[in-house]
């Protein structure tokens, strides 16, 4: 399984959808990361998001949220019903699949020390990247929360670990940390009595001496005008959701009140309801094994799942999402990164016609050709794959570019030089794209004549696709190379644009005269559509 790792920040905005949006389609532009869940919260002011992606990703992800959100949350004018220091509140990285905690502590150094740098926001570190006994617990770090940072800042001992020794003026601070699965259950009850709220908290959260790994608090929601409790469930195999549920319910008793409906926050681990489900019908063990679907499915006999995720299904979410992001309005991902895939696409299908014909019977002769194939098809496929992110990070610097101020001649020259600078990635990467994808495109037309006949139009598609992925990546050069200053750089990439263009041409003629000897089929029908193109033309 790949390194995955979840990723939970809470952001100070729960009512504007548009916003909200914003910032789900900031993490969406790598579609490397798959947003999972978007929680908003009208009485809280707040929004939960949940991702996940390859630790490679995460950290330009949460840099590009923290761009998003500090251009229109203002702590001094909001208020919400959940403690809050921060226009983005709290970042912690959860690891999935073969990630550690070591992986997401590191993870959380880095991310805090870029955030303190170039946003200028104070950072903390919590839970298990913590480097203090007294900051591992979120709730130590928030106290005060925005309104109190100045005066609690001022105090030594609640320095910051990175950045700045003063909020930030609108976006106060972050606490940004490592911690295992945390599980965000709401119970509302059947009074808007919020004192009953916050006695029931009392009893139930671990620090009033009620369950260990609960944190838990009070609050009145009005747009319902009921009370809720609000808890963290920090480790639910040792503290059980159906636990705490059942303590709830005896302490709200004592005050002649009931639990109405419960909600979850973000994500659960799949265990988590398997478990509860199993405590309320007092089955013993896991209830796992008994569920209809997952035995027809050979589910009991598949390995675990890791955290309440398969990987596999990440990918597919992956897929999905990237897929759903094309069709609309955002500008990434857009035409460089659906011509790295069909690139990629178009590779996989090579290094699938060598193994299909490595090793087979009557094919010796070639053998060295097809581990060739299968090699080289594969490692032009992880390449052109990683140019999809590539491509999306790339855009991303042309518009932080755009974005920068351009007031005084300073700032427009410092403007004028990172555009530039992003200009020149942004048509850098599709060339070396469309040279990988050309590189694919030769080896197809190889993996034609030497493969096993059977995959013939394996091999066909793969150099089909792969020429689409010279083209298309190609004419993201062509608009790239209008905005460049540096003539001279600009010439030798439209040279080398230019030859490529030529030789992916002539490659899509020996294409399809070798389909035309190897399939017979494609042959007739090629004959039959020229003899129909020439009547069209007649009749016209």
């Amino acid at each position: 399984m790949a390194k995955l790792i979840e990723c939970v920040p809470n952001i100070s905005e729960g009512r504007d959808p548009v916003r909200i949006e914003a910032a789900r389609a900031a993490l969406a532009r790598d579609p490397r990361i798959t947003v999972l869940d978007v929680k908003p919260d009208e009485n809280h002011h707040r929004t939960v998001l949940t991702f996940a992606g390859p630790a490679e990703a995460m950290e330009d992800a949460v840099l590009r949220l923290f761009g998003e959100v500090m251009a229109w949350i203002d702590l001094r004018q909001h208020q919400g019903e959940h403690p809050r220091m921060g226009a983005v509140d709290v970042v912690p990285f959860v690891p999935l699949g073969e990630a550690t905690m070591a992986d997401c502590t590191a993870l959380a150094e880095s991310v805090a020390r870029v955030v303190a740098a170039r946003f200028q926001v104070p950072v903390y570190l919590y839970a298990e990247a913590a480097r203090r006994p007294e900051r591992k617990v979120l709730a130590n770090i928030r106290k005060g929360e925005f309104e109190g940072l100045a005066a609690k800042m001022a105090d030594p001992a609640w320095a910051p670990d990175f950045g700045p020794a003063a909020p930030h003026p609108t976006a106060g601070a972050v606490a940004v940390g490592a911690r295992p699965f945390l599980i965000a259950y709401n119970l509302q009850l059947n009074t808007r009595d919020v004192k009953v709220a916050q006695e029931i908290a009392k009893a139930v959260r671990a620090s009033g001496g009620g369950l260990a790994n609960v944190q838990a608090m009070g609050v009145h929601l009005a747009d319902r005008d009921v009370a809720q409790v609000s808890m963290n469930l920090l480790d639910y195999r040792r503290t059980p959701i159906r636990r705490v549920q059942e303590l709830v319910k005896a302490e709200a008793a004592r005050f002649g009140a009931s639990v109405t409906d419960a909600e979850i926050v973000g994500l659960v681990p799949e265990d988590a309801l398997l478990g509860a489900a199993a405590d309320y019908l007092q089955l013993p063990g896991s209830c796992a094994e008994l569920i209809l679907e997952r035995r027809l499915e050979g589910g009991a006999q598949a390995e675990p799942e890791v955290g309440g995720y398969q990987p596999e299904r990440i990918g597919e979410l992956r897929l999905a999402r990237f897929l759903a992001d094309m069709v609309s309005r955002q500008a990434v991902p857009g035409g460089g990164c659906a011509a790295a895939f069909a690139g990629a696409m178009g590779a996989s299908l090579v290094g699938m016609v060598g193994a299909l014909t490595e090793g087979r019977k009557g094919f010796e002769s070639v053998a060295v050709t097809a581990e060739n194939l299968r090699e080289q098809g594969g490692e032009l496929s992880e390449a052109l794959l990683n140019a999809v992110a590539d491509d999306a990070g790339a855009f991303e610097k042309v518009m932080e570019g755009f974005r920068l101020p351009k007031a005084t001649d300073e700032e427009r020259a410092a403007r004028t030089a990172a555009l530039e600078e992003a200009n020149r990635g942004a048509t850098e990467v599709p060339l070396q794209a469309a040279r990988e994808a050309l590189a694919a495109a030769e080896l197809a037309l190889s993996a034609l004549e030497h493969g096993v006949p059977q995959a013939a139009s394996d091999a066909g598609c793969g150099a089909l696709l792969a020429l689409a992925g010279v083209e298309g990546a190609l004419l993201n050069v062509a608009i790239n190379l209008g905005g460049l200053a540096d003539a001279a750089w600009a010439a030798e990439r439209r040279e080398e644009a230019v030859a490529m263009l030529v030789r992916a041409a002539r490659l899509r003629e020996d294409l399809w005269s070798l389909l035309r000897a190897r399939v017979p089929v494609i042959d007739a029908m090629a004959e039959e559509a020229a003899a129909a193109h020439l009547a069209e033309g007649a009749i016209s």
